[in-house]
């Protein structure tokens, strides 16, 4: 915003073509995806999900809880806001790691990767849809191309985090 602000004033571009350039379709969707993913923290979907893989995870081989708790971070931040998914994920990680003994850090880690790692929607991140609007793509390109992306970050963020970790 101040940002905005600052280019306003010193004249760059007058307000006018400022608001043209607004496209409200764009404003619409980034709305809509707080909505939507607000609405599914409102009514506990996301909390019964992760309870629910919270039974299959505890019981893992540390290697396949990093890799339960990043795609699961992955999958859910496609479709609801990358805070969002974070925080409530991220006492579940906790809790699963106490529960197994492991460090809780590694999961913690995969958490913030996986949430910041969102390309496969344009709904996944305000930037994506910002980028749809703008390049006038299609849902579908973005989850043809996003999708290979998501899995290329994921296998670097799993390694760094295998690796540089003791777990």
């Amino acid at each position: 915003m101040a940002g905005a602000g600052v280019v306003l004033l010193m004249r760059c571009i007058e307000a006018a073509d400022a608001w043209r350039a607004i496209d409200g379709s764009t404003l619409v969707l980034i709305f809509a995806m707080l909505a939507v993913g607000k609405a599914l923290g409102n009514v506990g979907l996301i909390e019964n999900l992760v309870d629910a893989l919270a039974l299959v995870l505890v019981n893992t081989s540390p290697l396949l809880l990093l890799i339960g708790i990043y795609a699961l971070t992955s999958s859910l931040t496609e479709i609801v806001s990358n805070n969002a998914v974070a925080v409530i994920l991220t006492p579940l990680a906790i809790t699963l790691a106490t529960t197994l003994g492991v460090d809780a850090k590694p999961l913690i880690y995969a958490i913030m990767l996986a949430a910041s790692a969102s390309f496969a929607t344009p709904i996944g991140d305000q930037t994506n849809t910002l980028v749809y609007a703008a390049g006038n793509y299609k849902f579908l390109d973005f989850f043809r191309v996003g999708l290979v992306i998501n899995i290329a970050v994921g296998l670097a963020s799993l390694t760094a985090i295998w690796e540089l970790n003791d777990f």
